[in-house]
């Protein structure tokens, strides 16, 4: 590997627990609070509601705005490179989490005087969502180096998907009741929840500082994508995660089936998403508790991705109010299973030295083809006028394609169990010229 990515020695020891806890503490703070502040969280039944019945726009123009709103998400590799190359103030995790929550704050306070108009808040969203995704690969980074360091990414893995369900959790209700008020109101709820990480990640992440020549820096950016393209478990990672997540949509018809045919207030659709977080830390506390401890990653990805299509499918008897309670809840536990193990093969495939970079890459994967694939299956659904079943069982039916290529995943990354008790404490530290205090 390139000299610029090797890791410079510890210069002191840590105590293991508080490593751990305070690892858990900025890792969680700040993927809940960059999941639950986006459109996708508070904001999804409040900007659709909005969309659908003050604009009067098509299931297809509400999905492409999601698809358009997320675009930063999509490019968040190259919000990677910099972060692992570029160190800002002499950090390359601590500076960039501040820096992108501040500014995220800043966009939501400008979302509250928005026009209510398509390009306005389309403009706006795009821009709060380019700062969150700085914030948010700064933590991918963070979170992957510990979890490689520690060797604990099952672990990692469970945190991560705890805070992501937070979304549903917290941001199914507060988004039904966000709706009913005036769409400021969402502004101001993101710019509270986009704050939390700056106290977190200045009281709790303590990262060994690094001074990089200015000279070094074409040089630094070359060694991170030579790094990434010799990657080769971090690709096939990448590939079988596509295979899962980009199957015909149904998220969009979703909330027009509940609205339209279910009847459902805003608040019953906040619960939807309620009843999906809840059962999502059931499964995630299980995975890092048991789960990724007892069994190795390769047969946990397996049933789970079957577990995740079989959820998928069920939504084809999505009729009543209490089959959408039991459906709601059972896909819970499959989706959250299924990206939960995905999460896990993302940091154990990430390489050393490009860690923001390659966890960034494979997020980007997941997230287009989540998104690509609901506007896919909207614009389907209308140029075929197919059935809301027949979609949902195609969904998962598509899901199920990547399970074959669980055994050609490369074994020395999916044949072990977490082993935290081999972990090195010290994480490695950033390419650099020279290793200086810890800030």
């Amino acid at each position: 590997m390139n000299d610029k990515l090797e890791s410079a020695p510890a210069a002191t020891a840590v105590s293991p627990k508080r490593d751990v806890l305070f690892a858990f503490i900025v890792v969680f703070v700040g993927i809940t609070a960059v999941t639950l502040s986006q459109m996708q969280a508070i904001g999804l039944i409040p900007l659709k509601n909005l969309l659908k019945n003050e604009l009067h726009e098509s299931k297809s123009a509400t999905a492409t705005f999601f698809l358009l709103i997320g675009m930063a998400w999509y490019f968040k590799p190259l919000f990677g490179i910099f972060i692992d190359a570029f160190p800002l103030f002499g950090t390359r995790r601590r500076s960039y989490i501040l820096l992108g929550s501040g500014l995220s704050v800043l966009g939501f306070i400008g979302l509250i005087y928005t026009p209510h108009s398509y390009a306005s808040l389309l403009t706006v969203c795009i821009l709060i969502n380019v700062c969150m995704v700085i914030a948010s690969t700064a933590t991918g980074g963070f979170m992957t180096e510990k979890a490689q360091a520690l060797k604990a990414s099952g672990g990692f893995a469970s945190v991560f998907q705890i805070a992501y369900q937070m979304s549903g959790v917290i941001g199914g209700p507060l988004g039904g009741i966000l709706a009913a008020m005036a769409f400021g109101w969402v502004g101001f709820a993101g710019a509270v929840i986009m704050f939390l990480p700056i106290p977190a990640a200045y009281f709790f992440l303590k990262e060994r500082r690094v001074e990089v020549d200015s000279s070094q820096l074409l040089g630094n950016t070359v060694a991170q994508l030579v790094n990434i393209a010799k990657a080769k478990s971090m690709w096939a990672a990448a590939g079988f995660s596509f295979l899962f997540y980009f199957a015909p949509g149904i998220q969009t018809a979703l909330f027009y089936r509940q609205q339209n045919t279910l009847h459902m207030t805003t608040g019953q659709q906040g619960l939807m998403l309620l009843l999906n977080g809840v059962f999502a830390v059931i499964t995630a506390t299980f995975y890092g508790t048991y789960a990724a401890k007892r069994w190795p990653l390769r047969k946990l990805l397996f049933w789970f991705i079957l577990a995740g299509a079989v959820a998928q499918m069920g939504y084809a008897f999505y009729d009543t109010m209490w089959e959408a309670y039991i459906i709601e809840s059972l896909w819970g536990l499959g989706w959250a299973a299924a990206d939960m193990a995905l999460s896990d093969l993302y940091m154990r495939s990430a390489p050393k030295g490009s860690e923001a970079l390659g966890f960034s890459l494979m997020v980007a994967v997941r997230n287009l083809s989540i998104f690509g694939a609901d506007a896919l299956g909207a614009r389907v659904m209308e140029a075929y006028n197919l059935q809301f079943s027949t979609m949902a069982i195609a969904n998962g039916v598509v899901s199920m394609i990547a399970l074959p290529f669980v055994f050609l995943l490369m074994g020395r990354v999916v044949d072990r169990t977490d082993s935290p008790g081999e972990a090195e404490v010290i994480p490695p530290a950033p390419p650099g010229k020279a290793v200086m205090d810890e800030a």
